[in-house]
């Protein structure tokens, strides 16, 4: 099959090269120039695993405005705030035989999917696979060939021969696709999944084990998922896992899969980026008020996110204008 994988950051990059290496087509579209020139400069991306076996793959990395491709599949790995950006870069290679698909964190994309594509050529899904992108042209796999998995929904909640021609290439490239018919709740399990993890680790800066190991771990984690489940109880989303299948999955992922394992959004975080916790946590918080539910705790951490992002800012700007002034100093003399 060929595909256009737009956004070539840690997943987009997993995805890509792992579906290459199963045999299809594949070109990757982003916008980030140190990205684009470190690859060409170097003829590929730099692969590791665990830190180890760090190997060149050639890839075909282009800008939006120079793909002239005809894929069978889009797919999108952005950050939920770029999403909208890329759409309107990329238009002009989009028809109407193309299907797109993400398993992009969060929620909020498939709206503006929905934009550009119809609903039956919609598929989305949640990945549970850690990668970290270690800098331009520079990606790390994180767990053994084969570890992690993913979910898959059609929008119509309908399986076509594209939906399972896609998870026949998923399946080949290892990444364990699992097929379900319950799209929203397929998609809101992730969101309530990373509420916790990708939240929590992302403000007290630790890995996914050490969040494990802590004593009060079970208690914060039951808190934030009753309340998420709450809150899909009232919209009328059934979730693809109880409360207590999800509480397992945090701490198998903790302790098991992931231990190691800064979430995404920490990344994000770290590198002073802005984070999706709007999309994460913020967007059960706004899916409770609309059906009359105060998610508070999600209110509340999503607060607390934003104040450690305007305190990094801060941190960041005072440490900018002491640098000035120090480089006027120098220079003055």
């Amino acid at each position: 099959m060929e595909f256009a994988m737009v956004g070539a950051g840690a997943m987009g990059l997993r995805y890509g090269v792992l579906l290459q290496e199963a045999g299809n087509d594949v070109t990757f579209v982003d916008t980030w120039q140190p990205n684009l020139d470190k690859v060409h400069q170097q003829g590929g991306v730099y692969v590791s695993r665990d830190g180890q076996g760090r190997h060149l793959v050639p890839v075909k990395l282009v800008t939006p405005e120079t793909y002239q491709g005809d894929p069978d599949v889009v797919i999108f790995f952005t950050k939920q705030m770029q999403l909208a950006g890329f759409l309107k870069r990329c238009a002009h290679f989009f028809n109407d035989k193309q299907y797109a698909f993400t398993c992009m964190n969060g929620m909020g994309h498939v709206e503006k999917l929905q934009q550009y594509f119809a609903d039956d050529k919609i598929i989305a899904g949640t990945a549970l696979i850690a990668t970290v992108l270690n800098g331009p042209g520079d990606v790390d796999f994180m767990g053994k060939r084969g570890a992690g998995k993913m979910n898959m929904a059609n929008l119509t909640e309908k399986p076509d021969e594209m939906t399972h021609r896609l998870f026949d290439e998923f399946k080949k490239a290892q990444m364990n696709p699992t097929l379900t018919t319950n799209f929203k709740g397929t998609l809101m399990t992730k969101v309530v999944f990373n509420s916790v993890m990708n939240t929590l680790c992302t403000l007290f800066e630790m890995q996914m084990g050490e969040y494990g190991n802590f004593e009060k771990a079970y208690d914060l984690s039951r808190q934030l998922i009753d309340e998420a489940y709450d809150v899909c109880e009232r919209a009328g989303i059934t979730l693809v896992s109880t409360r207590d299948e999800e509480l397992h999955a945090l701490d198998y992922n903790c302790r098991v899969t992931m231990p190691l394992h800064y979430p995404s959004m920490y990344q994000d975080m770290v590198h002073d980026r802005p984070t999706e916790v709007d999309y994460i946590n913020g967007y059960i918080a706004k899916l409770g008020a609309e059906h009359h539910y105060d998610a508070k705790t999600h209110v509340f951490l999503t607060n607390l996110v934003h104040l450690s992002e305007y305190h990094r800012a801060n941190l960041k700007q005072a440490r900018e204008k002491q640098a000035a002034q120090t480089e006027t100093v120098h220079t003055s003399r």
